[in-house]
């Protein structure tokens, strides 16, 4: 089994080398050069890390890899790390920040070949299909199935995502999903309703026309929306269309063979991004999400679209500036709203099978001690992600939290509405951070009017099915 193993890995080393010098960069003449200038943001001084409690004798020492960084990896991962040694005798948790989920993830990869590898190790979403194909780790249904552990009190969808073919592989950790934000001070101005915000494409349009502001020059001040260039948001316009991302349902009903989201929802989504961008009233500020999300601090545009989990951060950048508004991520029609909703994002954390059973049982603990009500709501408090247990809403820190920051409740709603079902539950390919580069060259090349949106999604398709195509002949799935 070992042998098979480490005979994947150096398979998909090799095909993570070839898929990415396959993966296409910005077309030369791409909108980068017509981007809307970033104005600098002042960012606030990181808190100093709790000291770590010393390590007891006689306990199993574990190690955590994770990839929060600032505030999050500095103070509340060191905080949860310390609550846990403190509240037993019989394991000891080490943590260590191994950068982006793509670095992680390497430096896993690295590590099945040397032997140095984590007991517990936080992975974004879309290493699912790749985890559960390598066959390297000890699926948490395992424990749950042994202790049979409670599950109930958890978020469905959220748990859905993580749960393939019946087995749930690895415990949700940070969850989030996107939403949009808005200038309520600038709907104001503009004769906009603030508590009716843009549930539909169109509305969107319409409210970023007339949100759009010119100087006297005709230069363009404000922007009535700004979408950053970035895979995930596409592959949630997509799920609330009803759209899949690729076949077998997503690769849900079987092992997905090719991409299908050059569909007709796929090409209705890049149509409008193109037709806003080009009529002036969407700005274009590149692939960094935070780039779009300081000049919306800045006044430069009035709607943006980001995940859930940057609200504390946005709230409190605009203290004292303007009010914000949140609002579910707009439809293609009011009917989409009853059919399809938006998937999770973010990541879990993965129990190695290669480690110590005394380790994997310490893993155990602290994946449960991370799922209480308790971790869950201080989890939310620190980093405003969703808290995956449905009774952490009521946990006083919670609730103290969701009335400083009341534009909680629309993530919230918006978790709670999506239907749990194939849509929603995401595309499950062993190749998607690859598909995602793919898809954001497409709408730089669409936006810069080298492509149509069809011509470039059906390229873009045909890249990932050929990339999924050599993955799954690697892995031998068929």
């Amino acid at each position: 089994m070992k042998q098979k193993s480490m005979y994947l890995i150096n398979i998909v080393l090799a095909l993570g080398l070839l898929l990415g010098a396959c993966a296409p960069t910005a077309p030369t003449e791409s909108p980068v050069v017509q981007q809307q200038t970033v104005p600098p943001v002042e960012q606030p001084t990181a808190e100093p890390s709790p000291t770590p409690i010393p390590e007891k004798p006689n306990v199993t020492k574990i190690t955590f890899w994770h990839s929060m960084g600032g505030d999050i990896g500095g103070k509340a991962i060191p905080q949860i790390a310390n609550d846990f040694n403190a509240s037993q005798d019989q394991c000891y948790l080490v943590y260590t920040y191994q950068g982006t989920y793509d670095d992680s993830l390497n430096k896993l990869k690295a590590g099945l070949q040397s032997g140095d590898t984590p007991t517990v190790i936080q992975l974004f979403d879309i290493a699912t299909r790749l985890m559960i194909d390598l066959d390297v780790t000890l699926p948490v249904q395992t424990y749950i199935d042994k202790e049979n552990y409670d599950v109930s009190d958890l978020e469905p969808n959220v748990l859905a995502y993580y749960t393939v073919n019946g087995m749930q592989y690895s415990m949700p950790f940070n969850t989030s999903t996107p939403m949009l934000y808005y200038n309520k001070d600038m709907f104001k101005a503009a004769g906009l309703d603030p508590e009716k915000p843009p549930r539909t494409f169109e509305d969107f349009a319409e409210a970023a026309r007339a949100l759009t502001q010119k100087d006297a020059s005709g230069k363009t001040t404000v922007y009535g929306g700004a979408f950053a260039v970035y895979g995930w948001f596409f592959e949630q316009f997509l799920a609330v269309s009803g759209g899949y991302y690729v076949n077998n349902e997503n690769g849900r009903k079987g092992i997905a063979t090719e991409a299908t989201f050059n569909s007709p929802e796929g090409v209705a989504i890049l149509d409008w991004w193109k037709s806003m961008y080009d009529e002036g009233i969407l700005a274009n500020y590149g692939r960094a999400t935070v780039d779009t999300r300081n000049a919306f601090l800045a006044g430069q545009t009035a709607m943006f679209i980001d995940s859930t989990a940057v609200l504390r951060g946005v709230m409190d950048g605009a203290a004292g500036k303007f009010e914000i508004g949140t609002a579910f991520l707009p439809r293609p029609n009011e009917k989409a709203f009853e059919t399809a909703g938006t998937v999770i994002g973010g990541g879990s954390v993965w129990i190695m099978k290669d480690r110590p059973v005394e380790e994997q049982d310490c893993a155990w603990e602290f994946i449960k001690f991370l799922s209480s009500p308790e971790q869950q709501a201080y989890w939310q408090t620190m980093s405003g992600y969703f808290p995956m247990r449905i009774s952490a809403y009521e946990h006083p820190l919670s609730v103290e939290w969701r009335t400083k920051y009341p534009q909680f409740q629309t993530a919230i709603d918006q978790l709670h509405a999506a239907p749990n079902n194939t849509v929603t539950q995401g595309g499950l390919i062993g190749v998607f951070p690859t598909a995602r580069q793919t898809i954001e060259g497409s709408i730089e090349e669409v936006l810069a009017g080298l492509a149509t949106p069809q011509e470039s999604l059906d390229k873009a398709a045909a890249t990932v099915t050929q990339a999924i195509v050599d993955y799954n002949a690697s892995m031998g799935l068929h």
